[in-house]
């Protein structure tokens, strides 16, 4: 492997000299990405917004109305953005997971090199995959288009950190951070919070959230975060200005993914996927635009899996076959896109998987675990003070539905008529005037997912052990996976429909553990628990397959079925050597009580020390702290 990218290193190098000089017409391409941030612009119609920059870039260029990210968090959509394949088809969904993708998957700036750009990076990674270094010239904070030989065209990216999740929380839940994790505090940190700028009480609250005192502060706050990012992007421009480089630069700006503020980052809403983007032409490559003078807006749908096709486009690269998007600007443009797909897999150390499409005016919604809630604690989400104050309105009993939904079961199916509800809180799949809507978008999800040979169904527990030895990719297009059959189980699963019960009784004595494991799930989901389906958990707490043990296991403990025993199960794979496996057991036991959890109490602190994972840790921590009122160090690295 080690020689081979050494060869194709030499061979770009190669190709980069004979390119150098014969393409200097070539456009630069430069990428501004400010992190998490939702649409919160003036352009887009943000009238609390303080962004002068961005809305003067939106006048100069072309607005997209309906971009988006495809995972709602950082690393799998820039996954998406740098290799042009959507993750759960070559198994790079996961958050913060370095399973490595095929061998013909070249990060796409390899292919400008190519082409004799210079390449830099500037400086965050996140690619959820195994890393190519060779494809940048530079990579670091101080990467920059200026290291370049006269002439050359470059391909920049910049990223701005400021509005990242972690922009919201205060100086002292910082600090706690610094002294919890045993580092020295910064002294910027023992400060008092700067006074917000924004003012609280103006901020129009969505309709799914409290307007608790900590929730209007924060989104102020983040208003404030999204005025300083402008003011960074607006740096960015000067000093492409100032090098004389800004009518040769076609300059695109964008966010990762949506905003950090109550069920926007991480989820599968309008709030989580959508993003603001804007490209701005100069004069002299104006034909590669095909929407309109500058100052116009599109609705056409554009998603991450787009941009690297669009990027080589725009530079005049052949496309590779294997990518999954469509390149929306540029020469060679075939057509709309009419369905953008999003996904869901594991976030930090919760697992979920969901899979939604937009498509028109819609958005279906397919949550293949209905059984666990949204707002499933995650450790890093829960230093915003606004979403520790949502949570302890909806204990004290405060609120109403729509808000307490959060924290409560998820449905099997969403639909939701975004033109009519951008607050995606008003889920018609139970209304019967929307049968023939949601049936097709159904149908055009469960397609989709089997175009892409999703593996995303593989437990990660699995996905781990297949990973030392092949790629995800490969092995889901060998006879070993078979996804149309895969998918009928972990629909039946999810269904949370009792007819089908004899099917998933049937698919528990599968060859395929990954048949058996989801199997499982669907046992538990259902309410039933008769002798037939207490028989089959137990048998299958006893299989051969370890994630394939917990989930029957869980299912026993949910079901109160043999409590003990199935506790015994979940415990012994708090030993495992799979990082994955432990993190499957720690989720089995939140719901344990601490006269449970004291037997395990050993194992929980065992797994601090060892620092495997910063997940597992997380995972152990919480059980500690809430259920035994553990009160040590957390153990990890720092991660803002």
């Amino acid at each position: 492997m080690m020689l081979r990218k050494i060869f194709l290193l030499i061979h770009c190098v190669y190709l980069s000299t004979i390119a150098y000089g014969q393409q200097s017409e070539r456009p630069n391409i430069l990428w501004i990405v400010s992190e998490d941030n939702s649409p919160f612009i003036g352009a887009y119609g943000d009238s609390l917004a303080t962004t002068p920059n961005i809305d003067q870039l939106a006048k100069q260029g072309i607005m997209f109305n309906n971009a988006y990210c495809t995972a709602a968090v950082c690393a799998p959509s820039r996954s998406t953005l740098i290799t042009g394949m959507y993750p759960p088809s070559i198994g790079t969904e996961n958050m913060t997971s370095e399973y490595p993708s095929p061998d013909f998957v070249r990060l796409f700036p390899a292919y400008l090199k190519q082409v004799g750009y210079y390449t830099t990076n500037n400086a965050k990674k996140h690619y959820n995959t195994v890393d190519q270094p060779e494809v940048w010239d530079e990579s670091s904070k101080k990467a920059t288009y200026k290291n370049r030989k006269e002439g050359q065209p470059f391909f920049a990216v910049f990223n701005i950190e400021t509005s990242h999740e972690s922009s919201i929380f205060d100086n002292a839940t910082k600090a706690e951070m610094y002294k919890q994790f045993g580092f020295p505090v910064p002294p910027e940190l023992k400060e008092a919070d700067a006074p917000l700028r924004h003012d609280p009480e103006r901020i129009p609250i969505p309709a799914y959230l409290p307007k608790t005192e900590e929730m209007k502060h924060d989104w102020a706050l983040y208003y404030d975060r999204i005025e300083e990012m402008d003011k960074r992007v607006g740096d960015l421009l000067r000093e492409l200005d100032e090098a004389g480089l800004a009518d040769n630069t076609i300059v695109f700006y964008y966010g990762d993914n949506g905003g950090v503020l109550g069920r926007s980052k991480r989820f599968m809403f309008e709030s989580g996927l959508r993003i603001p983007l804007i490209v701005r032409f100069p004069s002299k490559y104006g034909d590669l635009n095909p929407y309109g003078k500058a100052g116009s807006s599109t609705d056409r749908f554009v998603d991450f899996a787009d941009f690297a096709p669009t990027v080589l486009n725009l530079a005049g690269v052949s496309l590779p076959g294997y990518f999954q998007g469509k390149p929306f600007l540029g020469s060679q443009i075939n057509g709309d896109k009419d369905v953008i797909f999003g996904f869901r897999g594991r976030m930090d150390e919760r697992f979920d998987l969901v899979r939604t499409i937009r498509k028109g005016r819609y958005r279906y919604v397919r949550n293949f675990f209905p059984n666990k809630p949204y707002g499933q604690h995650v450790q890093f989400l829960w230093l915003a003070k606004s979403m520790q104050s949502w949570e302890r309105e909806y204990h004290a009993g405060k609120l109403n539905d729509i808000q307490s939904r959060f924290f409560r079961p998820k449905p099997t199916e969403e639909l939701y008529d975004v033109e009519q509800d951008p607050e995606n809180i008003r889920n018609l799949a139970d209304d019967p005037s929307y049968y023939r809507t949601l049936d097709s978008l159904r149908q055009n999800t469960r397609e989709l997912l089997i175009r892409l040979n999703d593996v995303g169904f593989i437990p990660e527990g699995g996905a781990v052990e297949i990973s030392k030895k092949t790629s995800l990719y490969d092995y889901g297009h060998s006879e070993h996976y078979d996804i149309r059959s895969v998918l009928d189980v972990a629909y039946a699963a999810s269904d949370q429909d009792p007819k089908q019960l004899p099917f998933l009784l049937k698919s528990a004595k599968s060859d395929d553990p990954v048949k058996r494991y989801w199997s499982a799930v669907g046992l538990t989901i259902l309410k039933e628990k008769d002798r037939k389906v207490s028989e089959t958990l137990r048998q299958l707490s006893l299989d051969s397959t370890a994630y394939v043990r917990i989930a029957a296991a869980e299912g026993l403990y949910q079901k109160n079925i043999d409590k003990i025993n199935a506790l015994e199960v979940i415990g012994r794979e708090l030993r495992n050597d799979n990082t994955m496996l432990r993190l499957q057991a720690l989720n089995a036991l939140v719901p344990a009580n601490s006269t449970e959890l004291k037997v395990y109490e050993d194992d929980l602190k065992k797994i601090l020390v060892q620092k495997a994972s910063e997940y597992d840790v997380k995972a152990a921590y919480y059980l500690l702290q809430t259920k035994l009122a553990y009160q040590g160090p957390l153990s990890i690295s720092v991660k803002w």
